[in-house]
């Protein structure tokens, strides 16, 4: 099945469905064996014993965590009786959230009306008890919206499972700080829309999930689907995403971790991988402090936690990074979270023996290094292959708006110098710019590959890595 050292969590299985009743043990030992770290079972409540079945199987199984909602399909059947069974044994079996809940038009099993209100008291529910919501929502686009701008769930968090909506609903829900979760539909042929809205969300909003027992991913389409079969939901967005799979496992599960309230003990990276390059974190200081910084929020970067207790010596970095066999990576990547060119000493230790073993170096840096060394560093950097350095701006006046720097108005005439003598000592030069709305992203064009003559780069904004 998988990598065994990669794991994944299935966030939404019906695990308590008939048609696992004559193997349902051997789906979870399969699930295990195939790396899923969790699985989230959500019992649909149509009377008491169906969500006591999900209880059951997250107390014979230590890794299953239950999920109780009302499904659309239901909502003309449900009682107040059927809300308060619902919140009671929320509140006993430490639920992992509400849902799923939502809407379903598709059928209309239930009239709109009817949905709409169970719907809005079940996002009450996962208020009150402080849980993500699970939403269901089937042709059902703008009622959905409507409802969940209404009740302010952004307040709440969640996930809009088993998403198949437009990539501007996709938008609208990410505004109001909801995930979305793929299932096996992503890996048919046919999937256009949603193979589209992939490519443009944010794999940091994104979580896997099965659906089991429906929707079946390839090569098992048609089939009864099971938790094992999330790999291929992985692989495929993996493919859509320019990344690797262990990349899109890594990060979708500690996407669901943080959705789900999975406590995990969050491990300090010195050396991470990202697609086929190895990066190393060997300091979180920076020279600046500019406006976009993705590290005033969170020190995860696709899935790796990155904030250092103490800066990794030279020799503590090249122990990671050779234990990892550096040679089977395109690149080694001076990064991490932070400016690296402030430990140069580091960079240059690890960096030469590095490129003598025969490995492709790079450094991503913000171009002030001389300013901070009062002295010009490039020769001592005849060893790295490619420099990607942060222009971040047009001009002088731009950059003290994004960038604040304690050089002022040296700062971007000192990148500009820097850029260009960079080209006598290193292969491949380029400028980064961060695609910050309203910059002129044309004219940073021009002014690094025109007048200065390197190559150059966008940078997605409110995305790193």
């Amino acid at each position: 099945m998988t990598d065994k050292k990669t794991i994944l969590i299935d966030t939404h299985a019906h695990l308590d469905d008939e048609r696992y009743d004559k193997d349902r043990d051997e789906v979870i030992k399969r699930a295990k064996e195939a790396g899923i770290e969790y699985i989230i079972t959500v019992g649909c409540l149509r009377d008491k014993n169906d969500l006591e079945r999900a209880v059951g199987l997250s107390v014979k199984y230590d890794f299953i965590r239950p999920a109780f909602g009302i499904h659309p399909h239901d909502a003309k059947d449900v009682s107040e009786d059927s809300l308060n069974i619902l919140r009671e044994t929320a509140i006993k079996c430490d639920v992992a959230a509400i849902g799923e809940t939502g809407l379903d038009y598709h059928y209309e099993h239930s009239p709109k009306d009817i949905q709409k209100n169970l719907f809005v008291k079940q996002i009450n529910i996962a208020r009150e008890l402080k849980l993500p919501l699970i939403i269901h929502s089937r042709e059902a686009q703008n009622d959905t919206l409507d409802i969940m701008q209404k009740e302010n769930v952004r307040d709440i968090g969640g996930v809009l499972h088993c998403f198949s909506g437009s990539y501007e609903m996709a938008k609208k829900c990410l505004d109001m700080g909801m995930h979305l979760s793929f299932t096996g539909v992503v890996t048919f042929p046919k999937a256009v829309n949603i193979h589209e809205v992939v490519k443009k969300v944010p794999v940091e909003m994104m979580l896997v999930e099965t659906d089991c027992p429906y929707l079946a991913p390839e090569p098992h389409r048609g089939k009864r689907n099971e938790p094992a079969f999330v790999e291929f939901v992985a692989k495929r967005i993996a493919e859509l995403k320019g990344l690797s799979y262990n990349d899109v496992a890594r990060i979708t599960t500690l996407n669901a971790k943080k959705i789900f309230r999975i406590q995990d003990k969050q491990e300090t990276k010195i050396i991470y991988p990202i697609r086929n390059s190895l990066y190393l974190n060997i300091t979180n200081r920076c020279t600046n402090v500019c406006t976009f910084c993705a590290k005033f929020d969170d020190y995860t970067v696709k899935g790796h936690y990155l904030k250092l207790g103490e800066e990794p010596t030279s020799q503590e970095v090249l122990n990671e990074v050779l234990r990892s066999e550096p040679l089977k990576y395109d690149e080694i990547v001076f990064c991490g979270f932070g400016e690296p060119l402030i430990r140069l000493n580091v960079v240059k230790e690890v960096g030469l023996l590095l490129k003598k073993m025969g490995c492709k170096i790079r450094i991503d840096t913000d171009g002030i290094a001389n300013l901070v060394h009062g002295k010009n560093v490039l020769p001592e950097l005849m060893f790295v292959d490619v420099i990607s350095v942060s222009m971040n701006a047009p001009n002088s006046e731009v950059y003290q708006k994004l960038v604040k720097t304690p050089f002022g108005d040296r700062a971007f005439p000192a990148i500009l110098w820097f850029l260009k003598e960079a080209k006598k000592f290193i292969p491949k030069v380029a400028a980064t710019v961060v695609a910050v709305p309203g910059l002129d992203i044309e004219a940073c064009r021009r002014l690094a590959e025109d007048e200065i003559g390197v190559g150059f780069r966008v940078r997605d904004y409110n995305a790193v890595g």
